[in-house]
């Protein structure tokens, strides 16, 4: 009897090692985000999902390949932070959800989301002012924060609430996954750098600001929901829109790179996936 209690043991013990072993040797990472996550039209498409615009060099699959992991890639331009619980509408059709990419055998997740919540590429894009200020023109900053407020300010700090139900619905899903969560970088220097982007210097500030500040958001929502948070301003800083082609990690109003207007390139993408890839290992 006893015998045969001890061999009951070590075959289920055995079972368990295999079982362990299996897991930990077949990862899954699942990329959740936007357009700065997608890399739009950055060579090649992914053509997995068409108006999502995913490139095939985007830093979630380079990051997926430096750690030699299977990777499920469902970012999408435009996508903002509803969009993870309900499809999303694009020119070429809807697709699901994407926190319906999650499951049990989900090891690793990255999650880039709320700039399009926040509207900061519309905002960006509302600073354009092709004439210096002499000859007349809008500044968008004096626009958003007249009369003591601050418009933009406010959309960014809503993010908060939205990111950390994201954040929530991911560990229901995947309870066994690490989860980090991945900051937007460094779009312009203090100041800009007009005429050379189109940008007014104190509008440059403003933009910059907000995105620091939704970065500060989103590592607030990942500290409070059991993610990590994953810095790529500070390795942005000295190359945003305003560097060379050869240097920078964005491209401005008028790109030089293949990539989409205030979006990264081909070479942001690999810089962000070092640092990605460096966080998660």
């Amino acid at each position: 009897m006893k015998t045969a209690r001890l061999s009951l043991l070590i075959a289920l013990f055995a079972t368990f090692l295999v079982t362990g072993t299996a897991n930990a040797a077949a990862p899954r990472y699942v990329a959740l985000g936007d357009s700065a996550a997608s890399g739009p039209l950055i060579p090649a498409p992914d053509l997995t999902a068409v108006g999502c615009f995913r490139s095939t060099n985007n830093y979630p699959k380079l990051v997926a390949r430096q750690l030699g992991v299977p990777i499920t890639d469902v970012t999408c331009s435009g996508a903002d932070t509803g969009d993870m619980t309900a499809s999303q509408s694009t020119d070429f059709g809807d697709v699901p959800p994407q926190l319906d990419a999650l499951g049990a055998d989900t090891t690793l997740v990255t999650l880039q989301i709320g700039g399009n919540d926040a509207g900061l590429v519309g905002l960006a894009e509302s600073c354009l002012n092709l004439l210096p200020e002499i000859f007349g023109g809008t500044s968008c900053k004096d626009t958003n924060t007249a009369g003591g407020g601050d418009v933009y300010g406010d959309r960014v700090n809503g993010v908060g609430p939205k990111v950390g139900s994201v954040l929530d619905g991911i560990h229901e899903r995947a309870p066994g996954a690490r989860v980090f969560v991945v900051g937007y970088t460094t779009y312009l220097p203090p100041g800009g750098c007009y005429p050379r982007v189109q940008v007014w210097p104190r509008d440059a500030d403003y933009v910059q600001a907000k995105i620091d500040q939704l970065n500060q958001v989103l590592a607030d929502a990942a500290a409070a929901h059991g993610a990590t948070y994953v810095d790529i301003r500070t390795p942005g800083i000295g190359k945003d829109v305003c560097k060379s082609s050869l240097v920078r990690w964005t491209e401005p109003f008028i790109p030089a790179n293949i990539a989409a207007p205030l979006h990264p390139n081909a070479t942001g993408m690999a810089g962000m996936a070092t640092v990605v890839a460096a966080a998660v290992a």
